[in-house]
């Protein structure tokens, strides 16, 4: 587990076994690796599932193989490199559990915030999410890939009779599925939005002020949206993964609980255009000036003539 700030991003996180679970079978990272000369910050949160033998083991795989393929990428696709690493990440686990029996069964849920200059691009599988906290207002950007998510989408539950449900915690997605798991690629600002829409919001532009938070089943079981969003807002950055982690434990503590917290510090608007980009925005504007009094006239010529032509035929 490891933490790191870059120039325009400041980041905060911390892992808790919980107070009823022996073992922490979440793992996270927090990497500043620039990649091909841009600003690059990667954050990678995974949850070992609940009831799979060795979820340490897949959780610690599936980190590092994240970390690992965009550390070494060329920054040019960047959703393309993630999809590639969650696969690489399934790969490896359902390996590591055929080669020992004691591992086989194991699995993850896996979320990764990837933020390359001032832009974001995300890819999850299972139930560990991403917030935004933007002008106040939270927004869970991820979807849940769980058996209740799936039954309120097909209007079989209520969003509120979700939470806390038996099946809660059927994980329907997750890396080291024996299938092969493409993982997502959505960024739900709106709820009414379409997954086309939704995913293209990848590579989204941060602005100063904005705060995304990784975190695991363990907080969001307990702790509700409008708390994390109360305790998002907190001046001390810092302190928030701790505070949220206390809420948690307060409530009983059932599953590790994993937190982090990124800060977009110092996120510069679009450069002013310079005097020759000014001079041919203003040359561009000119010739299309032009252009339309030209088609005006031409307009105009042809009215001219057809009621021209109409005037010398009439009788």
């Amino acid at each position: 587990m490891s933490t790191a700030d870059s120039p325009r991003l400041r980041a905060a996180g911390r892992s808790h076994p919980g107070l009823r679970r022996p073992n922490n079978e979440d793992r996270f990272a927090v990497v500043d690796a620039p990649v091909a000369g841009k600003e690059s910050l990667l954050a990678v949160i995974a949850d070992g599932i609940g009831g799979h033998q060795a979820g340490e083991v897949a959780a610690e795989l599936a980190i590092e193989t994240v970390v690992r393929k965009v550390t070494d990428s060329n920054g040019k696709h960047p959703s393309k490199t993630l999809g590639q690493a969650f696969m690489e990440a399934n790969r490896r686990i359902n390996q590591a559990a055929g080669a020992q029996d004691s591992r086989q069964g194991m699995g993850t849920t896996c979320v990764a915030a990837w933020i390359l200059g001032k832009h974001l691009y995300t890819a999850s599988l299972g139930d560990s999410r991403l917030y935004l906290l933007r002008g106040g207002e939270l927004r869970q950007l991820t979807t849940d890939h769980t058996w209740v998510q799936e039954a309120v989408e097909a209007g079989a539950l209520l969003p509120e009779q979700a939470r806390g449900h038996p099946n809660a915690h059927i994980v329907r997605r997750y890396l080291g599925s024996p299938r092969t798991e493409p993982p997502d690629f959505r960024i739900r600002m709106d709820a009414a939005e379409s997954d086309r829409q939704a995913e293209s919001h990848q590579g989204m532009p941060l602005q100063t002020g904005d705060r995304l938070l990784l975190c695991t089943d363990g907080l969001t079981d307990l702790v509700s949206d409008e708390e994390i969003a109360e305790i998002l807002r907190l001046p001390d950055l810092d302190a928030v993964p701790d505070t949220l982690i206390e809420r948690a434990n307060a409530r009983g503590g059932r599953d590790n609980i994993t937190v982090v917290v990124l800060e977009a510090v110092d996120i510069p608007a679009s450069p002013p255009a310079s005097p020759a980009d000014e001079k041919a925005r203003r040359d561009m504007a000119l010739l299309g000036g032009f252009a339309a009094l030209f088609i005006l006239g031409l307009c105009a010529l042809s009215v001219l003539t057809v009621l021209g032509v109409y005037l010398w035929l009439r009788p």
